[in-house]
Parts: C-alpha cells; sequence; structure tokens
C-alpha cells in the first residue's frame, strides 16, 4: 500500500507543549497512523521548549518576511515525532503558555503568530519547501484555520484538507481592519470566506473552504448543529454536514497504563487490582485526607472552569462530607473557582484535599489512585480525563453531553442486568443524585468490581480513531484524483 503523506497543524504537541488535550492529540495520533501507512509530519511553532528538543535540527528554509521578522523552519525528530518547527523568534520565543502572556490576557499579536503557522503549512502544502508533499493537510482547530484560506485564495497545488475541531468555543476572532495585514485579498472578508459577523474568523475559515470537517465525537458532531451548542456557526456546519465526521480521541496506552505505569505507587491490571489500593492509600497521605480504605474517594482533574461544571462541583461538596464521600481536586483556571477549592479543603481537612496548577506525575497518580473521577462538564467536545479513567479503574461520574456520553457506559439497572456498565452518567444539573448512584454502587463491592473490570477491558487507544483518519485520509485522496 503506497503511504499517505500528511502534514498535520497544530500549535500545540505532547510531550513538547501542552495546555490540554490537543496537545495529546498532535502528540499521539501519528504513531497510530503510521500502523495505518500514514506518514505524519507535524507543523509546530517554534517555543522555546520545541527548539531546545530540537537541538540540531536541519534548516531547510529561510523566510526573510514572516509577519514582522526572518523565520528558519528545522525539520528533526523527538519523542517519536516527525516535526517542523517555525523558529520565528519575533513570535515564539516567549516563555510559559503558548496563548497568553504572564499578565493572562492573550498576547497581542496571536492573530499574526497563528497566521505565521498557517502561512507556512499552505506553502508546505504547496510543495514549496524541499523535501515536503503532503497528499493531505490536517489542522488542528483555529491556531491552523487560515490555512485553508491561503491554499484557497493562493493558487498552486493545493492537497485535500481537512479541519480537526477540538472545541467550538475557541474560534480565533480577529478585527475586519487586520485582512491585509494578514495578506489576505478583500475576495476573502465573504460570508463564503473568513468573515464572520463583521469580523475574520480563522476557524470559521477553516469550517468554511476545508474539503473535510471533522470533531473529536459522534454526539459532539450532532450538537455543535444546534444553535444552543453551535456558537453562532452551527449553520454553515449544517449546510456543511455531509463532509463533517465525528471520530473519538483516544488516548497513548503505553504512556496511561497501570501495569506498567512508572510515575505510580503500585502497578495494576484488570486481573490484578489489589495493587489498586496501595495507590489510593498513596495519594490520600498526598491530598491529607483521612486514611479510611472504606470511604468512596472521588477526585478531579481538570481545568477549573464554568465549561467544565466545577462549580456545579463546588455547590456539591457540603453534601458530599455529609455523606462521608472523600474528594480531591487537582487544576488550575478561573480564579473564583480556584479560591473556592482551597477554601473548601480548609474547611473539610481530612474529607477535602486541592492541588492548585497541573502536574502530570500526580495526574497519573490520582487516576491510579481515586476510586471515581467526576466530569460535570456542561459541554464536552471529547474528554480525555474520562478514557485515562477507564483505562486505571476510576469510575467516571460523567455528564451526558458530547465525548462523555459517547465513552461511558451508564450502570442503570439495564446495564448491571447483562453486565455491563463502566461509570455514571447524569442530565444537566443532577451531579448530587449522580453522586448518591455512585456511593450505592460503591456498598456493593461485587458491583464495583465488576464495574471497574468492565472499565479497564475498554479499548481506550487510538487504534479505531487512526483506522477512521486513514479511510477519510483516502477517500479524500481519491476523491480528488477523480
Amino acid at each position: 500500500m503506497t503511504p499517505i503523506r500528511v502534514l498535520a497543524v497544530a500549535s500545540e504537541v505532547f510531550p513538547l507543549i501542552k495546555t490540554g488535550g490537543l496537545a495529546d492529540v498532535a502528540g499521539a495520533l501519528p504513531s497510530a497512523l503510521a500502523a495505518e501507512g500514514v506518514e505524519t509530519l507535524t507543523l509546530i511553532p517554534g517555543y522555546p521548549a520545541v527548539i531546545a528538543a530540537l537541538g540540531d535540527a536541519e534548516v531547510i528554509h529561510t523566510e526573510p518576511n514572516l509577519f514582522g521578522g526572518t523565520a528558519r523552519l528545522l525539520r528533526g525528530r523527538t519523542s517519536d515525532l516527525d516535526l517542523l518547527a517555525i523558529d520565528a523568534p519575533h513570535l515564539y520565543a516567549r516563555a510559559g503558555n503558548p496563548y497568553v502572556g504572564p499578565d493572562g490576557r492573550d498576547w497581542p499579536d496571536n492573530a499574526f503568530r497563528f497566521a505565521a503557522l498557517s502561512r507556512i503549512a499552505a506553502m508546505a502544502a504547496r510543495g514549496e519547501l524541499p523535501g515536503i508533499s503532503p497528499d493531505v493537510l490536517h489542522a488542528h482547530d483555529w491556531q491552523a484555520g487560515l490555512a485553508a484560506a491561503y491554499l484557497h485564495y493562493g493558487g498552486g497545488r493545493r492537497p485535500g484538507t481537512i479541519v480537526t475541531v477540538h472545541n467550538l468555543a475557541f474560534q480565533g476572532l480577529f478585527p475586519a481592519t487586520m485582512l491585509h495585514a494578514l495578506d489576505l485579498p478583500d475576495q476573502a472578508m465573504r460570508i463564503d470566506g473568513v468573515e464572520f459577523h463583521g469580523m475574520i474568523g480563522f476557524l470559521k475559515a477553516a469550517l468554511a473552504l476545508s474539503d473535510r470537517i471533522t470533531t473529536v465525537s459522534p454526539t459532539y458532531a450532532a450538537e455543535i448543529q444546534t444553535p444552543e451548542s453551535g456558537m453562532g456557526l452551527d449553520g454553515l456546519l449544517r449546510v456543511r454536514s455531509d463532509l463533517l465526521h465525528g471520530i473519538l480521541n483516544g488516548i497513548d496506552d503505553a504512556i496511561w497504563n497501570p501495569a506498567s505505569d512508572p510515575l505510580i505507587e503500585a502497578r495494576f491490571d484488570a486481573r490484578r487490582g489489589a495493587a489498586r489500593a496501595r495507590n489510593t492509600a498513596a495519594l490520600r497521605g498526598r491530598f491529607g485526607l483521612d486514611p479510611d480504605p472504606e470511604r468512596l474517594l472521588v477526585g478531579v482533574i481538570s481545568r477549573l472552569t464554568w465549561q467544565k461544571g466545577l462549580d456545579l462541583l463546588l455547590d456539591c461538596v457540603p453534601s458530599l462530607v455529609a455523606q462521608n464521600i472523600q474528594l480531591a481536586v487537582l487544576g488550575t483556571g478561573e480564579r473564583p473557582l480556584e479560591d473556592g477549592f482551597r477554601d473548601a479543603a480548609n474547611r473539610f481537612p481530612g474529607h477535602v484535599g486541592c492541588v492548585i496548577g497541573y502536574d502530570e506525575a500526580l495526574a497519573h497518580q490520582m487516576q491510579a489512585g481515586v476510586h471515581a473521577l467526576v466530569v460535570p462538564s456542561r459541554f464536552e467536545p471529547c474528554g480525555l480525563t474520562q478514557l485515562c479513567a477507564l483505562r486505571y479503574g476510576a469510575l467516571p461520574i460523567v455528564a451526558r453531553v458530547g465525548g462523555l456520553a459517547d465513552t461511558v457506559i451508564d450502570a442503570n439497572e439495564a446495564a448491571l442486568s447483562m453486565g455491563l456498565g463502566t461509570g455514571v452518567q447524569f442530565s444537566g444539573t443532577m451531579l448530587m443524585p449522580a453522586f448518591q448512584r455512585a456511593l450505592a454502587l460503591w456498598r456493593e463491592p461485587d458491583v464495583w468490581r465488576r464495574l471497574r473490570s468492565n472499565a479497564m477491558r475498554c479499548d481506550v487507544s487510538w487504534r479505531r480513531p487512526a483506522a477512521h483518519y486513514a479511510a477519510l485520509y483516502r477517500g479524500l485522496i481519491a476523491e480528488r484524483a477523480s
């Protein structure tokens, strides 16, 4: 089978730079695609961590004026990834978060920083860079959204184009007055181009001009075609619904593997679950929780935001404590929620523990140690923490939205009677009743063990999603060839 050559374009990639699930996808999908005969080259901004990791990478091109300065394009391998990095210090040589400055505000030149990513992507897609001639350009989220526009309005060779929406809420909107500064022609500022309510929409451009659209779960693909969840783009998505595909994310099941994870206290698997209790004991010590093995320990690993429904959880804390349920929280985000969980840990010592920030090792330890993991999102394109929880036997308690609905089988009476169920789902604001259902299941140890075994046997890897992407690439290539 002739290999398919894909140029993936992403603003972050694990393990080099990560703020969320996009990085995990960009870092893990190429390896899974290789088994499907797909060769992936990933284009990424040259943040300091990326340049340091690439070391003495080959300079394959120099661009003399990339939105205000010279840029070198570096090609090299690191962390089993074939990378093309844009070494443009005037755009990317900034420590910390790739999108916001130390003051928590968006970098004021973000339009140019990510237009540069898209413009280099378009150059590579046209075959203007040595040794690069992709069959498909696969753009991720708004930061890569203008690639389709530069190809559409620039002429020349054009491979198939796909955009993956990881979260429709983040769209990359900038003033219309920037059109020429972004090297876009006047005709681009139309409803069938980049225009979105009088502004330039990076993601909107990709949705309008790409050959295919994917998002990260089938349920989210349906949700974003509705006015309630479409973020103003539902009309466009309905018009292009025949080109829209929902493909679930996976996780790297070599990194997230309780049987070999070097970051946890005791390793275990679905057949040898007794060792899991040692992780629970260690985690209780880390969070200052009472060492009572009879108590249900629930964890949160999340951005602390309204979207993630963490205000609903905060409201439940007194009731959880009253029912003898322990809570461990790891996350960072909106200041009122950070302060609220800190205050809860101070008010209920031994019952509630809180670590504000992100710690990859602690995330592994929590997945291995909590009995259940709660994800109460108001909307959730896919979600990765519940996939990790399934892998580690931490039963997910999830809102019935997006990818959460697609990945967790509710342990209702019908499911239990058939030996099914991998967690608990709930609708709307019914979070506390979901905790009560989980507590009732916890009080039946044989039932809980069966559910945990079901969860750990789920295939949450990239194997099936990679096969779907490969089929999508092949179909697109065949369509363009004909």
